[in-house]
């Protein structure tokens, strides 16, 4: 806290363990039970609970703890990103790797913590490990595995670590499950999800997680299996990129039930969608205005990278009214 919060604050001392802790609060006593206005867990629920006005560039949330502003829990992993976070397409996937590790420092000094790839975007793995050979301990990492089958995932992902240059990936999604066919052989008793359940009990991954266009393919999974911790899913007001449309608020309501973390993608449609005095904000807005953790976009340039970042820092919730007139502008 700042030196004039510290004329406000007050130190309670808690008789909590690490044990005691729940994505990263404090149970059961929080500063707005012990009538402060906000307030912050040191040492990561260690057993000091500070409460008191937020910093200039904290947020409080509705259980009374100072967050850094423009970013949300990632569900059951506990993190918070930044509402945006780094793709690994774009100048990650089709630029020169200089260009690419420039972006990926950049992004890291400005406050983004959460980087996805996947092993099917060229040589982005080999970018992001060249910065996370050096800033690893900065990053949830997230890659992804388009082989549905057991054999073929456990090798995908040795080749993932070695390009990544890290001994463990955050979150490990399945990539590109628009069929109820690519759902059946990935829960098949040969399928990748098998393999991912190895891999996350020997600590070489973290969390699970599944990306579609579908949301009723998404719904499906969920459903059918406990395991998934986050979902990756298509989300802008045309509906671009998007399978079964009509299935958004259901899956939504249920994955939200079930604390699984979403996590939206194709904010702008590829650039597409940035036209007729639609603007970059304007989208953004629109798919974080969902009860999404975080959206991953993929940066071209570095006034990009900054205005995402901005955007995020500054968001502003839309209205149900503002977004179904974006909407209709489709």
């Amino acid at each position: 806290m700042g030196v004039k919060n510290m004329l406000y604050a007050v130190a309670v001392t808690l008789a909590f363990s690490s044990a005691a802790c729940r994505s990263n609060e404090c149970e059961p006593r929080t500063c707005g039970e012990l009538g402060f206005e906000c307030g912050r867990h040191d040492d990561n629920c260690g057993g000091t609970l500070v409460c008191g006005p937020c910093d200039d560039d904290m947020t409080c949330t509705e259980d009374w703890i100072c967050v850094a502003s423009g970013t949300r829990l990632l569900g059951r992993p506990g993190h918070r990103p930044l509402l945006f976070s780094l793709g690994g397409q774009a100048t990650l996937q089709h630029g020169t790797e200089e260009a690419a590790v420039e972006i990926i420092n950049r992004a890291l000094d400005l406050g983004v913590n959460y980087i996805d790839t996947a092993a099917l975007y060229g040589p982005s793995q080999d970018y992001i490990g060249a910065v996370m050979e050096a800033r690893r301990d900065e990053v949830f990492l997230a890659t992804k595995s388009h082989d549905y089958s057991y054999s073929g995932t456990i090798s995908l992902f040795a080749e993932s670590l070695e390009r990544l240059r890290t001994d463990h990936v955050d979150l490990y999604q399945h990539h590109h499950v628009n069929t109820d066919a690519n759902l059946d052989a990935i829960l098949s008793e040969d399928g990748a999800l098998r393999a991912f359940r190895e891999l996350r009990d020997q600590g070489s991954v973290r969390h699970l997680g599944i990306s579609s266009h579908s949301p009723r393919i998404l719904l499906r999974a969920i459903e059918e299996v406990d395991d998934y911790d986050c979902a990756l899913i298509t989300l802008n007001p045309a509906g671009r990129d998007m399978i079964d449309r009509e299935h958004l608020d259901t899956f939504l309501e249920r994955a939200e039930e079930m604390g699984v973390a979403v996590i939206a993608m194709k904010l702008f449609g590829r650039g597409a969608l940035l036209r007729d005095g639609v603007s970059a904000q304007d989208l953004f807005r629109y798919s974080l205005s969902f009860p999404v953790a975080t959206a991953v976009i993929g940066i071209s340039e570095l006034w990009q990278l900054e205005e995402n970042v901005t955007m995020a820092k500054e968001f502003r919730r839309m209205s149900e009214s503002e977004m179904r007139e974006l909407e209709a502008r489709f």
